[in-house]
């Protein structure tokens, strides 16, 4: 990835997906998601798929379409716009698509324990599932107060606001900030003409 995790997306799997694909000064973007294999690799760095996984291209595409949805979610929250049946609709079938409660089990010599399935053949469903879940729980809590999207042009990724002043997602992104103004004010300097 070009840029940090912006504030909050080590805590927040939905802000990490979110800015999954990042719009760079010159025109230039970056996507973690582009293909099948760079989308497996970003579920296995994020725990929520086994190593061993291997997505296939219709894999890749209901996860760039939950990120979707859940950048639109994130936005309205923001701005404090109503968000469309189709969205909430959306991320509420990747909520249930897997279950969420783990189920019980018992082994001999082990006795009762209580366990998550995970069968091979649900990898991006229980992926998708925690990522909704994640999301839910941030747009329904009061962080949802926190999240802010990064106000250096072109970026766009979501942070949670760690402090009142904090408007980018990353250092860099502040710095490109405060130099165009710098760079703004002192044209701006040279011209007004001379009194």
């Amino acid at each position: 990835m070009p840029l940090p995790p912006s504030s909050g997306a080590a805590q927040h799997c939905s802000i990490d997906l979110a800015n999954s694909e990042i719009h760079l000064p010159g025109g230039k973007s970056f996507d973690a998601l582009a293909n099948p294999q760079g989308t497996t690799q970003w579920l296995i760095a994020r725990g929520l798929v086994p190593q061993d996984a291997a997505l296939q291209s219709y894999c890749q595409n209901r996860l760039v379409n939950l990120r979707s949805l859940i950048r639109s979610a994130f936005l309205a929250s923001i701005s404090g716009t109503p968000v469309g049946p189709v969205i909430l609709q959306g991320i509420n079938a990747a909520l249930l698509a897997a279950p969420s409660t783990p189920l019980l089990h018992q082994e001999q010599g082990k006795g009762f324990f209580r366990a998550m399935e995970h069968p091979a053949t649900q990898l991006t469903e229980h992926a998708m599932s925690r990522l909704a879940e994640d999301a839910a729980v941030l747009l329904s809590s009061e962080e949802a107060g926190l999240l802010a999207q990064c106000e250096a042009e072109p970026c766009n990724r979501y942070l949670l606001k760690t402090h009142g002043r904090r408007h980018w997602c990353s250092t860099r992104c502040g710095d490109r900030v405060r130099a165009a103004r710098s760079y703004a004010k002192k044209k701006s300097r040279q011209d007004s003409p001379a009194s």
